[in-house]
């Protein structure tokens, strides 16, 4: 090993030193004792001949783990998560198996950081929530990305990983259309025609009762935010549902208020016309709508407790600006405009300040950059003025690719300029860990705090790295991590598209249920809980049309409130509707998705998807003349299948001790008035009769839950797959945060780890 490789050695260890003191745990056993283990409990299946899972572990040392890493990591996530040896094969007792694991850790360990590999995230494009969080904190200006720019694909469960994240012509098109659209929106342009924007109610929303941040006195219709581009007369257009298709047309005689920012803008009286104007300021404001509340929606007589999903408010439109006065003082300008004098050097003043916090890192007003965008500037600037120069240079600053890209620059390998080598391990410099540290944390671009902590060189220092960690933690843009880390690990965005075969399901349902799950992530974070309180969290929160879906009493109105649990159905995320409704079929509960979800999101142990040319559907029995009646019946016939038992085998268990709870997770104890059957065995042989039982069998495999925690985090911070040799680090980070696995305690272990503060050279040099 040269002695540059060495040096790099000792940092990739000084950094897992750092954030993550090893804790003391069961002595390991020798090479000798793990080759005696494998032998007797493992090599049975795992030969030349069985080929089982195509892991051949007689011709491989168990004693020498580290001569293959790639095979022994596999080895101890099945190993971690009780998966092997399979429930009803020969196995030793739990402690054999956990020695067992730690003595091949412990060895896979050493050899990492002798060896290290951080990775090399591929380079990263923003993607459509990225680019939307950047605007609003460079400008103060909140965007509807989704309206200009396409989705993003995903792997890996998120969709900020960089391989994935590609460009298109059609997709650098968009961008440019929305830089021209941000700009002049930010800036006022006073050439900004009329337009219409229709925002429709939500989807299968009722209007029966209150809504969330709408006045009390009301009911129904919902809150968007509108960027009002001038200051100007807008009309308001509401459409209410007029019936038909045997349909009542209730509540078009109710009078319907219109809010802007909480307080009234105006009120539709039924003999008022539909179309109204006003002058409203310039800039982004909360705006509502909803129907003003003139009967008890729970009496017999009100048609909206009835008809709550079919009627009442289905659009707002706003149609504007005219008769305009100018852009107005609006908080996006007055973060522009720094200075406003029609000179060179007051642009070039706006220009370095914007450059700076758009490209993530200092630009000057003297460089050459700056030069490149005064030349967008002058012809503005020649066109209408000093504000549609700076309009015009703020769009090309949005099109950048130092905006739309996070580049990380390979260092030189020597004095002499020559590059590093294919393999070459480096640490990034300070800006750029500025920038991957506000994209985990914030999805967006760093604060003036931290770009000055980079630029004093400090940010690597441990103490000063989780000081700025921590404070962003705590602000206000960490909603980012909570909407991106649980909307998609946990499955929430996932419950837009659902739509349950049952008519207690409505949209205010859908709302309540992620933004139960959503509180309890939140609460975890904010209140830097134990990660480990996602299973068992003796407590939830709760809107009246949830707390009556639980058959929780005494909740009224649509405001959400933290509630103690009394019993143990609800706790955790095993009893929230989000989860249980997401892994349900269309009609039915689907024991095998929602085993599969725990197994793989809570416990990190992959399952594989079933052989080509096996029925999957246990809706039907194809060929079959007496068909199964239960779905227990399908299932036990659909193992019969030997291609897929060993799978069901681990996965039905799991999902039938969740069968108390339906297709949106109400409780039942009878299933079309038989009896549920919770019923079941672990695939590590611990009996199962409910949620209770799985939640304790969870909680005894509490190391692997927060290793896969970690994993889940440390995949999203990077932006890259977790490959087996980021293992040793994902040990290390779970390991500094015990004993209690502090939210906080692993996201500053990530943050000061190997792979977030490192990168490896792959393929050779990158321009």
């Amino acid at each position: 090993m040269t002695t540059s490789r060495i040096a790099i050695a000792a940092v990739v260890a000084a950094l897992v030193a750092t954030s993550a003191p090893v804790r003391t745990e069961e002595q390991p056993s020798g090479p000798s004792d793990s080759r005696a283990v494998v032998q007797r409990y493992c090599v049975t299946c795992h030969n030349a001949r069985t080929k089982a899972g195509g892991l051949l572990l007689d011709q491989l040392d168990a004693g020498q783990p580290e001569q293959h890493p790639e095979i022994f990591e596999k080895v101890v996530r099945k190993l971690r998560t009780g998966m092997m040896p399979p429930s009803g094969a020969p196995r030793p007792d739990r402690a054999t198996l956990d020695h067992l694991a730690s003595t091949v850790e412990t060895a896979l360990d050493r050899a990492a950081a002798l060896a290290p590999n951080p990775g090399a995230p591929a380079l990263h494009r923003l993607n459509r929530a990225e680019y939307a969080n950047a605007v609003r904190d460079l400008l103060d200006l909140p965007i509807d990305a989704t309206a200009m720019l396409p989705g993003d694909d995903s792997s890996d469960g998120f969709d900020n990983i960089a391989n994935v994240l590609s460009v298109s012509p059609a997709l650098m098109q968009a961008y440019v259309s929305a830089a021209g659209k941000i700009s002049r929106l930010a800036i006022g342009d006073p050439t900004i025609t009329s337009q219409i924007a229709t925002y429709p109610a939500p989807r299968g929303l009722s209007q029966a009762e209150t809504r969330e941040g709408l006045p009390a006195g009301t009911r129904g219709g919902f809150v968007v935010e509108h960027i009002f581009p001038l200051d100007a007369e807008y009309e308001f257009r509401v459409s209410r549902t007029a019936g038909g298709f045997g349909l009542p047309a209730v509540g078009t005689d109710e009078p319907v208020e219109i809010t802007l920012d909480g307080a009234r803008l105006l009120l539709l009286d039924r003999d008022a016309p539909r179309v109204n104007k006003i002058r409203v300021p310039a800039g982004a404001h909360a705006l509502g709508v909803a129907v003003i509340r003139r009967a008890n929606a729970h009496g017999v007589d009100d048609l909206f407790a009835t008809w709550g999903i079919d009627s009442g408010i289905q659009s707002l439109s706003v149609i504007g600006p005219s008769n305009a006065t100018g852009p107005g003082d609006t908080p996006t300008r007055r973060t522009i405009f720094t200075c406003h004098t029609d000179d060179i050097s007051c642009a070039r003043k706006i220009l370095a300040r914007l450059a700076t916090r758009a490209y993530r890192r200092p630009v000057a007003e003297s460089e050459p950059a700056i030069d490149l965008l005064l030349g967008f500037y002058k012809t503005g600037h020649d066109l209408r003025g000093f504000d549609t120069g700076i309009q015009y240079e703020l769009a090309r600053i949005l099109v950048d690719p130092r905006f739309i890209f996070r580049f990380e620059r390979q260092p030189l390998g020597s004095a002499q300029g020559k590059p590093l080598p294919a393999g070459a391990v480096y640490r990034i410099d300070n800006y750029e860990l500025a920038s991957r540290l506000s994209f985990f944390l914030w999805s967006s671009v760093p604060d003036d705090e931290l770009l000055a902590a980079a630029k004093a060189g400090t940010l690597t220092n441990p103490a000063m790295l989780e000081r700025q960690t921590r404070r962003m933690l705590a602000d206000a843009r960490a909603d980012a991590f909570v909407d991106n880390v649980a909307g998609q690990w946990l499955m929430l965005r996932q419950l837009d598209a659902i739509s349950p075969g049952t008519k207690e399901f409505d949209g205010n349902l859908r709302y309540s249920f992620r933004r139960e799950t959503e509180l309890l992530f939140e609460t975890i974070l904010r209140d830097d809980r134990s990660v480990l309180d996602l299973l068992d969290a003796d407590f939830t929160f709760v809107d009246e049309r949830l707390a009556r879906h639980y058959g929780i009493p005494n909740i009224r109105g649509a405001r959400f409130r933290r509630v103690s649990l009394q019993g143990n159905e609800r706790r955790g995320l095993l009893g929230q509707g989000s989860i249980l409704t997401a892994t349900s079929a269309g009609n039915r509960t689907s024991p095998v998705k929602r085993g599969k979800w725990i197994l793989e999101n809570l416990l990190g142990a992959p399952v594989p998807n079933p052989p080509p040319g096996v029925e999957t559907n246990l809706d039907k029995s194809v060929g079959v003349v007496t068909a199964p009646t239960s779905l227990r019946q399908r299932l036990e016939r659909h193992r019969q299948n030997p291609a897929c038992a060993s799978c069901h085998a681990v996965m039905d268990p799991i999902g039938f001790a969740l069968e108390n709870y339906d297709l949106i997770g109400k409780w039942r104890d009878t299933d079309g008035g038989v009896p549920v059957n919770a019923s079941g065995t672990l695939f590590d042989g611990t009996p199962l009769d409910g949620p209770e039982s799985l939640r304790r069998a969870l909680d005894g495999r509490r190391d692997a839950f927060v290793r896969n925690t970690t994993e889940k985090l440390l995949t999203y911070a990077l932006g890259r797959r977790v490959e087996w040799f980021d293992m040793p680090a994902v040990r290390a980070i779970a390991k500094g945060a015990a004993p209690d696995s502090r939210f906080s305690s692993l996201v500053v272990g990530i943050v000061k780890s190997a792979p977030f503060q490192m990168k490896r050279i792959e393929g050779g040099y990158e321009p």
